[in-house]
């Protein structure tokens, strides 16, 4: 899908995951708030994935997805309003990479022409640091920007170097978050 965005937006892709309660329902109701933000005009959502957890590995599998979008608001002002989603449902964060009801990554910005958007602020580093490394990260992404460049290489090139064991496809459409 190509994406035309106009000087003064950004395109973005996000990583959304959830493996507390109902995850599905949690990931659809993520991505219902974001496509309801004024300041977000979500574009394309990748099919839903199970997948087995990553880093703390003694907790239950999660859903994963990711999204593409297009903002006016700045990167710092997109972080704000995943943070506020991820309050208003209740995140909870008591360890890293521990069990969560949501969680909204922001993965990679480009600018307008096509230039991607760097940052290594404590608070928001671009591209994000680990996604390349991640296969419920790639997986996903590469259903919706295979060709997008993170890092020097496509991000379906990434992929065909990280461990995808165990991942499964729960949801093939895109718009299984719309569905009630």
């Amino acid at each position: 899908m190509i994406n035309k965005i106009s000087d003064g937006e950004y395109l973005c892709w996000l990583g959304l995951g959830a493996n507390m309660g109902d995850p599905e329902k949690n990931l659809a109701a993520a991505l219902l708030r974001l496509d309801a933000s004024s300041d977000v005009d979500l574009l394309n959502v990748s099919p839903l994935y199970r997948t087995p957890p990553w880093g703390k590995t003694d907790q239950d599998w999660f859903y994963n997805c990711c999204a593409s979008l297009k903002t006016r608001a700045s990167p710092e002002k997109l972080l704000q309003i995943c943070l506020e989603i991820e309050l208003e449902m209740k995140r909870v964060r008591l360890e890293r990479w521990g069990p969560r009801n949501i969680d909204i990554d922001i993965l990679a910005i480009e600018d307008s022409r096509g230039q991607p958007i760097l940052s290594d602020k404590p608070q928001l580093t671009l591209p994000h640091p680990r996604m390349t490394q991640r296969g419920f990260v790639l997986k996903p992404l590469s259903d919706i920007a295979p060709n997008q460049i993170i890092g020097g290489q496509r991000v379906a090139t990434w992929l065909d170097h990280v461990d995808v064991e165990g991942i499964e496809m729960v949801r093939s459409s895109g718009h299984w978050w719309q569905q009630p």
